[in-house]
């Protein structure tokens, strides 16, 4: 799929500047391979796209990193954080692999158990660089606990706590938030609580408003009398970050799926005028679905128009230091790193016309995780399906960057609407996480 050029993809930028209160200043990164930038990149005649472009593609929005992927996080975050330091750039990480994450709710998933997820963000933070960067550790962990019994919960307080102090021995510039869920969901009080039992005196403070609606104003105070308990408990110095990427409408229903009375709130900045908060961040990318009339994670266009559509223009100024991808990587959260243009070391590409499959696979004691790298022959192929076979008593429990037609035994992986095309000699992956053994080396592809 054709792009078209960056200065038809963006119209404004973010705002740049110092701070006038918080700990954070500088400009906040916007990421050229968002699913919106490359929305607007692919539809350029589309009537939404002009709005979509100039209020929301134009802005930084957090990049989730949300996919059991122990052996490429560590290159996928350190890519991301590369382009973010070449711009001079702050960016924003969103991480959101907790064992049990959501209650196994709409977005369920993160790592098979806690010691697998402290290896998983000991490889992440290993990516991180030495300049600033914000980390939104593990949303709704904290908030949300009635699935988990209190060894549960003493257990994933451990393992926060010990992600933060990770994150921070690896690079002592991230700024590290903690889970606070938002000013309608616990008490300020039970949220100091919270925080504190997962190792808040190690971050530096705690998000709100995570996916939600609720007001600035509102996220404000509350996050007032959260640090007014943190000092409460001998805990000072604590700072609030607030996510304005949908509040700047109605709020009430958590899921925006079918709301169109909400609008994008305040754009992201770490010019406050609070000293209590370090930043306005778009952690929810606007236009991605939660989960209620579409799949969790997804881009949506009418979404994002229905967002924007009538919200006031950001601020102009200089144009961004990066340009589009020519590429359509996923729309989702699962990897997107740039696949390689020539299969992996001991793979042999076609000859001819077609295409090859290749499997790296991960495994643990009781999983495995599995990316199959996907590569043209001679000439361009516009859609794949690969063959896997799978050993007796395993099976797929979530794919990434493709469709699974059955979980065990044979299953067949077909390509989705942005990777179908690959050029010759060319590469493309998707991934897929299982429980038992996984497959073999080799794979059948059909192109």
């Amino acid at each position: 799929m054709a792009a078209v050029a960056a200065a038809t993809v963006v119209g404004v930028c973010l705002t740049v500047g110092s701070a006038s209160a918080g700990t954070l200043s500088g400009s906040l990164y916007r990421d050229p391979s968002s699913a919106v930038v490359r929305w607007v990149a692919a539809n350029p005649g589309d009537s939404r796209t002009a709005v979509i472009r100039d209020k929301i593609a134009s802005q930084p929005q957090a990049r989730w990193f949300a996919n059991f992927n122990p052996s490429t996080v560590q290159s996928e975050v350190s890519g991301h954080i590369g382009a973010a330091n070449a711009a001079q750039q702050i960016p924003v990480l969103a991480v959101y692999e907790i064992t049990n994450r959501d209650c196994g709710g709409a977005s369920a998933g993160g790592a098979p158990d806690l010691n697998q997820y402290q290896t998983w963000v000991s490889n992440f933070a290993r990516g991180l660089g030495n300049q600033t960067v914000i980390i939104i550790l593990e949303t709704d962990s904290l908030a949300l606990l009635t699935c988990l019994s209190s060894g549960e919960i003493s257990a994933r307080n451990e393992a926060i706590s010990t992600a933060t102090r990770t994150i921070k021995s690896a690079n002592p510039n991230a700024k590290v938030y903690l889970d606070g869920g938002h000013s309608t969901w616990n008490s300020a009080g039970e949220t100091a609580n919270r925080l504190r039992a997962a190792g808040v005196q190690y971050a530096d403070g705690f998000f709100t408003n995570v996916s939600n609606y609720n007001s600035t104003s509102g996220e404000a105070n509350f996050g007032r009398n959260v640090i007014s308990a943190l000092n409460g408990m001998g805990i000072s110095g604590k700072r609030q970050v607030i996510d304005t990427s949908r509040n700047g409408g109605a709020s009430g229903d958590w899921c925006g799926d079918d709301n169109t009375d909400r609008r994008i709130g305040q754009y992201p900045t770490t010019s406050t005028g609070d000293s209590n908060i370090d930043a306005y961040l778009w952690v929810k990318p606007p236009g991605e679905a939660d989960g209620c009339r579409y799949t969790a994670g997804s881009f949506q266009p009418d979404l994002a128009f229905s967002l924007a559509n009538g919200a006031p223009n950001p601020p102009t100024t200089a144009p961004p230091t990066t340009t589009p991808p020519t590429t359509t990587p996923p729309t989702t959260t699962p990897p997107t790193t740039t696949p390689p243009t020539t299969p992996p070391p001991n793979s042999s590409p076609p000859t001819g016309d077609g295409c090859y499959a290749d499997v790296a696979v991960n495994q643990w004691a009781e999983g495995f995780t599995a990316t199959v790298t996907v590569t043209a022959g001679k000439s361009d192929i516009n859609g794949w399906k690969v063959t896997v076979e799978l050993p007796a008593g395993a099976a797929v429990t979530g794919t990434w960057n493709a469709q699974a037609s059955g979980t065990s035994g044979t299953v067949q992986f077909t390509n989705v609407s942005y990777n179908g095309r690959v050029a010759g000699r060319q590469s493309t992956t998707f991934g897929f996480q299982g429980t038992g053994t996984g497959p073999g080396r080799i794979a059948v592809c059909v192109g």
